[in-house]
């Protein structure tokens, strides 16, 4: 309990009711090995955006899993984690919209500009790679 008298944590569920789903990307939702980061490297199936440049990669064990990229030239430490946390986030508000038929892993690689740009432009940037990849379906004309 805080010193006011608060909670910090989220009340408990009411009895009978399942407690709320957990809002982040779990270790199975993610990618984490170097050898799977490579494989998509080689597999030279890459897409560039603005703020972004989206890899899949495609394998017997791929599920539409994730895994971010944050290079030095991004930043310093602060401001590299800070773009991993953005990519994770569109990602994961995203990835229902993606079409089920491709158990492709996702390689997201932030550019600097991603720390700057307004919420709905990374949005855009991330739906408009996701188009040209197959994820989503075609917008009509």
């Amino acid at each position: 309990m805080h010193p006011d008298g608060s909670h910090l944590e989220p009340p408990p569920a009411p009895a009978g009711q399942p407690p709320p789903a957990r809002e982040t990307l779990g270790s199975r939702q993610r990618l984490r090995r170097a050898a799977q980061f490579l494989e998509a490297y080689q597999q030279n199936q890459s897409w560039h955006g603005r703020h972004m440049v989206m890899f899949l990669r495609t394998a017997p064990d791929a599920s539409r899993r994730l895994g971010v990229v944050a290079s030095r030239r991004v930043g310093n430490a602060v401001e590299r984690a800070r773009a991993k946390r953005r990519l994770r986030e569109v990602f994961r508000r995203n990835r229902a919209a993606f079409t089920p038929g491709n158990p492709a892993d996702v390689i997201l690689v932030a550019r600097r500009s991603l720390l700057a740009a307004p919420w709905p432009e990374v949005v855009r940037d991330l739906l408009a790679l996701a188009r040209n990849a197959g994820l989503l379906p075609p917008e009509a004309p």
